[in-house]
């Protein structure tokens, strides 16, 4: 990350982070560039499948045998691969206009790309030919992701560390981000998580991302890397 942030202060002229820190809070294209820079924007669809398997066949019915409408956050979402993933589980159990997808992330870049809803054949990888047929069209070395699925997610700018969290989630779904956050910083977001979620909602992380006091935010252990609200 130092490596990173100090080539591209340099390439602006400025001698230390004092004068370049000043300088992007004035100037918001400089901001822009700095936070594209700062984000790491990995993603594909269906990432660590196994996980998403659990989600499709233990999650997703153990949500819907309590309600009929979920509401769900895909939170640092990148450029859109997760909570597209999260559409395409569910329109195989319900209509989309049953869920509400808030999608959020820092980089307005990213969720740009997000929205236009275009990707690199190398981000189908975990697709199966059934949802690849199902969901995307082909446009040249690119796929695209179909309208409806398009259209059941709402993209937002959201910063974990600073803004307000709405609330009244069935499912969050925070993956592979919290490993970039001081244990200080996680402490407070999974405690704003947990502010945000319906009682026995379910909060899935990422592989690298087991909470080791659960109780401590209003969790128990659903299963590995899900959370149940209780």
């Amino acid at each position: 990350m130092k490596r990173r942030l100090t080539s591209l202060r340099e390439k602006r002229g400025y001698n230390n982070f004092g004068s370049y820190y000043e300088a992007i809070v004035e100037n918001s294209s400089l901001m822009d560039e700095f936070l594209d820079r700062m984000t790491i924007n990995v993603s594909e669809f269906y990432r660590n499948r196994k996980r998403f398997e659990v989600l499709e066949h233990k999650v997703i019915p153990y949500l819907l045998g309590k309600k009929k409408r979920l509401k769900i956050w895909s939170a640092a979402c990148s450029t859109g691969e997760e909570p597209y993933t999260l559409a395409m589980i569910l329109s195989r159990y319900i209509s989309l206009d049953q869920v509400d997808i808030l999608a959020t992330d820092l980089d307005r870049n990213a969720l740009d790309r997000a929205k236009e809803g275009l990707y690199h054949e190398r981000s189908l990888k975990e697709v199966t030919p059934q949802v690849k047929h199902n969901h995307f069209t082909k446009e040249g070395s690119y796929y695209r992701v179909g309208k409806d699925i398009r259209d059941s997610v709402t993209f937002k700018e959201h910063n974990l560390l600073a803004d307000n969290y709405p609330g009244g989630f069935d499912l969050i779904v925070c993956r592979n981000v919290m490993i970039y956050f001081t244990e200080q910083a996680k402490q407070v977001i999974y405690q704003n998580f947990s502010q945000a979620m319906n009682e026995e909602s379910i909060f899935f992380v990422g592989s690298t991302e087991q909470i080791f006091s659960p109780q401590k935010y209003g969790f128990e252990v659903y299963d590995t890397f899900f959370y149940k609200k209780v």
